[in-house]
C-alpha cells in the first residue's frame, strides 16, 4: 500500500503543479475544465490497460517488450476482419484472441524453450510489428463501423465507454490477482521461483498465462485506440511498451518481482497522462515532452532500485 500511496501523492504534486500553472499562465484556467479532465481519462485508458498486463508479468519476475507491437497487430487483424464484413463483436474477438496468442508464445518461449524475458519478447515485438506492416501493407485501415467506433465515441451515465473498459479490465485483474490461486502464484513465482516450484506451483504453466494476460491487453487496448482514432496503422503503439512499464513500476512494481498492484499502474498510468496533457496545454515542444516522459522512465526505475526491502 506505501507504493501507491507514493504513486497517488506524485499525481496530486503533479496535478496540482499543472493546475497553477494553467491558472497563472493560460486564460480560462483550461486544465481544471471539465472537458480537459475528462480527455486525460481518455487519454490515459491504452496506456493503463497495457500497463495492467505488464503489470501482470512483471509481478511474476519477468518483462514484456513486445505489447505496443502487439496492440499494433490486434487493431490490425480486428480492422481486417471489419473490413471483411464480420461482425463487430467477431472483429473484436479476433482482436483479443490475436493479442492473448502473441503472449502466450512469448510465454512459450519463456517457460518453455528457456529463453530470457527480455530477448524473447524483443524478438516477438520485431516479428508482431513485421507482421502489422505485412497485413496492411504498409498502409492504414480507416473509417470504421459505428458500433466499433462506439468504444470509444459512446458513453454510458455520461461517462466514455472506454473509460468504463479500463476500470473494468483493472478490477478484473486486480481481483484475479489478490483474490485467486493464481493470484497467489503469480506472486509467489516473482518472489522465489525455485521455491514456487518447491511448493507445488506449476511454474511454467503460471508464466505462460501471464504473458497470455499481458497479450489480451495488448489486444484490448490495440481496439480501443483503432476506435478512437477511427483507423488501424502499422506505426501504432511505437513506444507504449515503455509507456506500459514506467506506469507499473511508477505505481509500485518492481522490476526484481513479487511485488505489485493493477491500481498502483493506472495511477501511473495517469501521472504520465497528466504531464502530457499539461505540456500539451502549454505549447511544449514535443521534442521536450520526449525528454520529460523519459526522465520519467529513469526517475521510476531509479526509485524502483532504492525503495526500502527491495529484493536484490
Amino acid at each position: 500500500m506505501r507504493r501507491e500511496l507514493g504513486a497517488a501523492w506524485a499525481l496530486l504534486l503533479v496535478a496540482g503543479t499543472m493546475a497553477l500553472v494553467s491558472h497563472w499562465s493560460l486564460p480560462g484556467d483550461p486544465f481544471l475544465s471539465a472537458g480537459n479532465l475528462t480527455n486525460i481519462l481518455s487519454q490515459v485508458c491504452v496506456t493503463a490497460v497495457l500497463a495492467a498486463g505488464s503489470t501482470v508479468v512483471i509481478i511474476g519476475g519477468g518483462i514484456d517488450l513486445s505489447v505496443g507491437s502487439v496492440l499494433a497487430l490486434a487493431a490490425a487483424l480486428a480492422a481486417g476482419a471489419l473490413k471483411g464484413g464480420l461482425a463487430v463483436p467477431i472483429a473484436c474477438a479476433v482482436g483479443l484472441a490475436a493479442g492473448a496468442l502473441a503472449g502466450a508464445a512469448n510465454g512459450g518461449l519463456i517457460a518453455g524453450l528457456g529463453l530470457p524475458p527480455f530477448i524473447a519478447t524483443l524478438g516477438t515485438m520485431g516479428i508482431a510489428r513485421g507482421l502489422t506492416y505485412v497485413w496492411l501493407g504498409g498502409a492504414p485501415l480507416f473509417t470504421f463501423p459505428p458500433a466499433f467506433r462506439w468504444l470509444a465515441e459512446g458513453r454510458v451515465d455520461g461517462v466514455a465507454v472506454m473509460v468504463w473498459a479500463m476500470a473494468a479490465i483493472v478490477a478484473l485483474l486486480h481481483v484475479v490477482l489478490t483474490r485467486t490461486r493464481f493470484g497467489r502464484a503469480v506472486h509467489a513465482t516473482g518472489g522465489n521461483a525455485e521455491a514456487a516450484r518447491l511448493s507445488g506451483v506449476p511454474v511454467a504453466a503460471c508464466r505462460t498465462a501471464q504473458y497470455a494476460i499481458s497479450g489480451a491487453c495488448a489486444g484490448a487496448a490495440g481496439l480501443l485506440l483503432a476506435a478512437r482514432l477511427d483507423s488501424a496503422e502499422p506505426q501504432a503503439g511505437d513506444g507504449y511498451e515503455l509507456d506500459a512499464i514506467a506506469a507499473a513500476v511508477m505505481g509500485g512494481a518492481s522490476l526484481a518481482g513479487g511485488t505489485g498492484t493493477v491500481p498502483g499502474a493506472l495511477l501511473g498510468a495517469l501521472v504520465m497522462g497528466v504531464v502530457r496533457n499539461g505540456l500539451n496545454l502549454l505549447n511544449v515542444s514535443s521534442y521536450w515532452q520526449r525528454v520529460a516522459i523519459g526522465s520519467i522512465i529513469l526517475g521510476a526505475v531509479l526509485a524502483d532500485r532504492i525503495r526500502p526491502g527491495r529484493r536484490s
